[in-house]
């Protein structure tokens, strides 16, 4: 099936990245999640200065991360007259170079992991306890897997007297 990918890159110069393993990492997603043909998703790639920022704004987190995920208000699944919009990834390329060089992945290997994790949320998976995390990392084992990216994303642990 094909879907609407838009990336925006806000870097200057605009950095090389695997446009098209991105591509097909979250095809593989969405067809996999029978999301209807159309569907349109955007991926920003832009600094840390800028995920901070949105980080802070949205989430209440004052650091920037790797992938911020905004779902729509659309459901992707019910066909409609008009194609239905998944969301926005907005991905800090300084923040996944430093996380692949710190871990020794290829900063491509990084940026797969953190779209198949963004898009994961935009189809409404959570890490927020010990079972959605469990029911997330299976499907994102899988599609990594798929793409023949080899890590393995440690379970974030869940401490009960908190």
């Amino acid at each position: 099936m094909t879907y609407d990918l838009n990336f925006v890159i806000q870097l200057e110069p605009a950095p090389v990245f695997p446009e098209a393993r991105l591509c097909k990492a979250i095809q593989w997603l969405l067809d996999r999640h029978k999301v209807e043909p159309e569907t349109g998703l955007s991926i920003v790639i832009t600094d840390d200065e800028t995920v901070q920022e949105m980080n802070r704004k949205f989430r209440s987190v004052d650091a920037p991360t790797d992938v911020l995920s905004f779902p729509s208000e659309s459901d992707p699944t019910i066909p409609e007259e008009e194609a239905a919009y998944l969301g926005d990834l907005i991905l800090s390329l300084p923040y996944i170079q430093r996380h692949a060089d710190e871990e020794q992945h290829a900063v491509a290997d990084e940026l797969v992991l953190a779209v198949i994790h963004g898009t994961l949320h935009l189809l409404g998976y959570d890490h927020d306890n010990p079972e959605n995390q469990e029911a997330m990392w299976l499907i994102q084992a899988e599609a990594l897997q798929v793409m023949q990216v080899n890590i393995v994303v440690p379970h974030f642990r869940f401490d009960d007297s908190e």
